[in-house]
């Protein structure tokens, strides 16, 4: 009986927690339940943590050049396609760039913007053939708890931006980490396409600098919030969310860019660096991005 009212309750509290969702977002792929979502994740994180090293343990790399061509520009087309849709449902027609609300109308630029938040939300999945491939090819030395940290965090904490705010000032950090990916797969997708290209791939070196200001433009982006009196953003949770990520994550950054730059500790080990990027992954993905080594 105990556990039946403990049910009873965790279901009230989910079906009230529920009335303040988007309407207009819950019969749409993934978006009905958390729990889809949740197996997912759940089953990722297992087949790269746990299963998937194990099945490869005794057996050769895969070589996966040309897929990793195709998945990396793949990527970059899709990343330049949201960064149109972010520009056209708000960002380039009408945003402010300062305590931006959510619009909840059926207007088409409204609906616009929340499609291309669900596009972005599942574009997460996509970014997780990022560690597979890692898997497949033995990397093990990349799939830090950081990385797989950050690929499993993203996707579900975007459904709930997905279902509760598609909009306003909370998707600049996704506009902006859509442009990160773009330089970020581009060096991937290059990369991957074999010794002949490296001598293109001078301004790896710029990647960490271009991740520190995707995080400083995020953080000052979202901190508006707290000295705009009369922002009436609806879902303030999620500026925290944001936030907060924003300054862990340029904390993290800094605190690498101190040891491999001031201090040099780390300048003889590229492929550190590389990594490094990667697994930081611009946290609203970001999210954002990573500087991985293929």
């Amino acid at each position: 009986m105990e556990l039946f009212n403990i049910k009873s309750s965790v279901a009230l509290i989910y079906d009230e927690f529920m009335r303040n969702a988007d309407s207009r977002t819950e019969n749409w792929l993934l978006m009905s339940s958390p729990v889809p979502q949740t197996i997912i994740i759940a089953a990722y994180i297992y087949f790269v943590t746990s299963l998937g090293p194990k099945i490869m343990e005794n057996r050769k790399a895969f070589d996966l050049k040309g897929v990793l061509i195709v998945y990396n520009f793949g990527v970059v087309a899709l990343s330049l396609y949201m960064i149109y849709e972010f520009i056209m449902s708000g960002w380039g027609t009408g945003y402010s760039f300062r305590c931006d609300p959510l619009d909840y109308s059926d207007s088409p630029q409204a609906i616009r913007m929340a499609e291309t938040c669900w596009l972005y939300y599942f574009s997460k999945f996509i970014e997780m053939l990022d560690t597979i491939f890692f898997v497949l090819r033995k990397k093990n030395s990349q799939l830090t708890f950081l990385h797989v940290y950050h690929h499993a965090i993203m996707p579900f904490t975007w459904w709930f931006g997905v279902r509760f705010s598609p909009g306003g000032m909370g998707t600049f950090h996704a506009l902006l980490n859509c442009v990160v990916h773009v330089v970020m797969y581009t060096y991937y997708g290059m990369s991957a396409m074999g010794p002949s290209y490296q001598k293109y791939l001078w301004w790896k070196k710029h990647l960490t600098t271009i991740q520190l200001i995707q995080f400083a433009m995020v953080t000052t982006h979202i901190s508006q919030y707290f000295f705009i009196t009369d922002c009436k953003y609806q879902f303030p949770v999620f500026i925290y969310i944001i936030g907060l990520y924003g300054l862990i994550f340029m904390f993290l950054f800094l605190n690498f860019w101190y040891h491999a730059y001031t201090k040099g500790k780390r300048l003889p080990k590229v492929l550190q660096a590389e990594t490094w990027s990667h697994h930081t992954n611009g946290v609203m993905n970001g999210k954002a991005d990573h500087t991985k080594c293929q």
